[in-house]
């Protein structure tokens, strides 16, 4: 069943005035894209080009149409002709070259985001990503890592292009009249950086909302997903299910309410277009008795070109919002790497001590624990679903911090010790940990890498899968097509008991090694960890078994188990 242990909600609400302290979380997340900047200036450079085309187009139609009206000579007209043609279709064709320039630039920053963001995590702290459920990890590294990458397509770029043609249709307009040009260049202004921002403050709250309504969402689909089995038998997969589509739909309401300040600012450009036609018209019966008819239309019809390139700028100020909240979520999971600081050297004993309270941040409770584990000690840690099992095994190998005190190993506090020996001397095996869809033999090796096919074997014999393992049509070497999906759920704890025994490590957190087996195989399990004369444990390892109940005395001569009891 889904672990009951409550989740930390680390993103905090973001406020309307916060944007300009978030925009460092933005910056510090290109290090995660790594776009390379030939890419960005090449799609900027094709935007430009092709919006270009469009206001060069605008330009030749109008004088070809006025000119055109004087009936002068064919061949006067031939070039302007031969411009017009030339413009529209490479108005088009540069489009789709920008297109694809920028797509490919955000695709391969995606990837290189998603690569580092692996990377943080296999090297960095691991109490970043085992605070949070697998659905938010799949939001995170998924709809977020996209959401960041859009920046390129639907901000960094338009935006660049938007200014270069603001300019260029400003100068050329000044050319011919500098009171049309003052008046479309606070249009300009208007459309392309006063309706922008009102769109993306008024959109801030909006979509810090909808992005955790998508992680809640994701949430209740991975537990749907990868709990099916146990919410069947016990009725509840349907409300699950029922839970997911509730979000989705909450989702789906908080995007709807976001993109309404868009849309107000999206009906600013439509009045700027208008007040700066009105200003060219002004100024061209002012210049009537003085330029030619042509230059008047070029007047008339160019501020109309100039505002295509600010149509897209509220939804870029929009994207800017939503790129900044998922920067900061990604920031929160993989923070940027620190210079190592080496710790210090576990010790070859091993005594952990712990005088703690265990607990997630926000929990509404915390528990106290207060023990010693000498080496090859064995502990049953037992109590109700949601007493805090899990969370006390999580404190212990130094996943989650303690909500106060302090966890220990031969006197020294473990988060002196260098991060990578400790998990190789304190490993904490949980009930849910991936099946990955690989061969059974890498399965395995995920433990320890230098382990022979006997020992596999004679490891899979002992918890049980003999049978199992005879019956595959390759041995270990046979694909899990579709990783836990080719287990049931008792071979699938067995294979993740059997790990956990070839694993290195001294001190050994099981969380319930037993769920899902029979009563009699369970109770045998659990004496064969507990036991002192254990062939699944050496005598020198320390065992920590997170479990519901114990065995009453069968096959258990001679066991001694320190019981710490959770209420």
């Amino acid at each position: 069943m889904p672990r009951s242990d409550p989740l930390p909600t680390i993103a905090s609400a973001a406020k309307p005035g916060d944007a300009g302290r978030r925009q460092p979380a933005l910056v510090d997340a290109f290090t995660l894209l790594r776009p390379r900047l030939t890419r960005i200036l090449a799609a900027i450079a094709l935007g430009v080009l092709s919006l270009g085309s469009a206001l060069a187009l605008a330009g030749f139609s109008a004088w070809l149409i006025t000119r055109a009206w004087q009936m002068p000579p064919v061949l006067d007209l031939s070039v302007a002709v031969v411009a017009v043609r030339t413009f529209a279709i490479s108005r088009g064709v540069l489009h789709y070259c920008e297109r694809l320039a920028t797509h490919d630039t955000a695709l391969r920053a995606a990837g290189t985001a998603r690569a580092q963001i692996y990377r943080r995590l296999a090297r960095g702290p691991a109490a970043s990503a085992v605070r949070l459920h697998s659905g938010e990890l799949v939001a995170r590294v998924g709809a977020d890592v996209d959401e960041l990458a859009n920046v390129l397509v639907r901000a960094v770029v338009p935006i660049a292009v938007a200014a270069v043609l603001g300019l260029a249709a400003t100068a050329v307009v000044a050319v011919i009249s500098p009171p049309a040009a003052a008046v479309l260049a606070m249009c300009l202004l208007l459309a392309g950086f006063v309706a922008p921002r009102l769109a993306g403050r008024a959109a801030v709250a909006q979509e810090e909302l909808a992005r955790q309504h998508h992680s809640d969402r994701d949430t209740s689909a991975m537990i749907a997903l990868e709990h099916a089995p146990e919410l069947r038998v016990a009725g509840a997969l349907s409300g699950v299910i029922a839970d997911a589509q509730r979000r989705q739909r909450d989702w789906a309401d908080a995007l709807d309410a976001a993109a309404r300040p868009a849309a107000v600012a999206e009906a600013m450009p439509t009045a700027a277009i208008g007040a700066s036609v009105l200003g060219a018209v002004v100024a061209g019966i002012a210049l009537a008795h003085t330029v030619a008819p042509t230059t008047l239309a070029v007047l008339m019809l160019l501020p109309l070109s100039a505002f295509e390139a600010t149509t897209a700028l509220p939804a870029a100020a929009v994207q800017l919002t939503r790129s900044r909240i998922a920067a900061r979520r990604l920031l929160e999971l993989a923070p940027p790497e620190s210079p190592t600081v080496p710790g210090e050297a576990v010790p070859a004993g091993g005594t952990l001590f712990a005088d703690v309270r265990s607990g997630h941040d926000g929990a509404s409770r915390a528990v106290p624990v207060r023990l010693g584990l000498p080496p090859g000690a064995r502990l049953a840690v037992t109590g109700a679903s949601g007493s805090g099992k899990t969370t006390l095994l999580m404190t212990l190998a130094g996943l989650i911090p303690p909500v106060d005190g302090r966890v220990t190993l031969d006197g020294t506090d473990i988060s002196r010790f260098d991060e990578d020996e400790f998990h190789r001397t304190v490993s904490f095996f949980a009930e849910d940990a991936h099946v990955f869809a690989t061969t059974v033999r890498d399965n395995l090796l995920v433990a320890r890498g230098d382990c022979r096919d006997d020992e596999l074997t004679a490891t899979l014999d002992a918890v049980g899968l003999t049978g199992w393992l005879s019956g595959l049509p390759e041995g270990l070497s046979t694909v899990l097509t579709g990783g836990a999906q080719a287990l049931s759920a008792g071979q699938r704890r067995r294979l993740l008991l059997a790990r956990a025994v070839l694993a290195p490590a001294r001190i050994v957190l099981l969380d319930e090694p037993t769920e899902h087996l029979d009563a009699v195989d369970a109770e045998r399990v659990l004496c064969e960890l507990l036991g002192p004369t254990s062939t699944l444990m050496s005598a020198h390892r320390t065992v920590v078994v997170a479990t519901h109940q114990l065995p009453k005395g069968i096959g258990c001569r001679e066991m001694r188990i320190r019981q710490a009891q959770l209420s």
